[in-house]
């Protein structure tokens, strides 16, 4: 681990666009990284609380973060991002530092 903290967005310096740049890449197409990181319904955090983590962490808008969150409420899960299992554990371990369940899955487990 590198010591950054998790919960952080990650942003490029001074604000280049790299998140949005990451995850417009990642969430155009789902991306194609071997790994997925999955949140898991739970009967403990508030709607609009899921909505801002997948906001802040993420990069997301708030129509994608909120159509992510309706996903989890219904259906139990939703793949929140894909890549290299290195980028994936990291971001499993920001979900769980925002109080919410997530798992590192091999992608396909969809």
């Amino acid at each position: 681990m590198d010591g950054t903290d998790p919960r952080a967005p990650r942003r490029g310096s001074a604000g280049t666009g790299v998140l949005e740049q990451e995850r417009s890449s990642v969430f155009g197409s789902l991306g194609d990284g071997p790994w997925q990181a999955v949140v898991h319904n739970d009967p403990v955090n508030l709607m609009s609380y899921v909505v801002h983590v997948f906001r802040t962490y993420f990069g997301f808008s708030r129509a994608r973060a909120g159509a992510l969150m309706q996903q989890v409420h219904e259906q139990g899960r939703a793949i929140v991002s894909r890549g290299s299992r290195e980028q994936i554990e990291t971001d499993v371990q920001a979900m769980h530092s925002f109080g919410l369940q997530a798992t590192l899955e091999p992608s396909g487990q969809d």
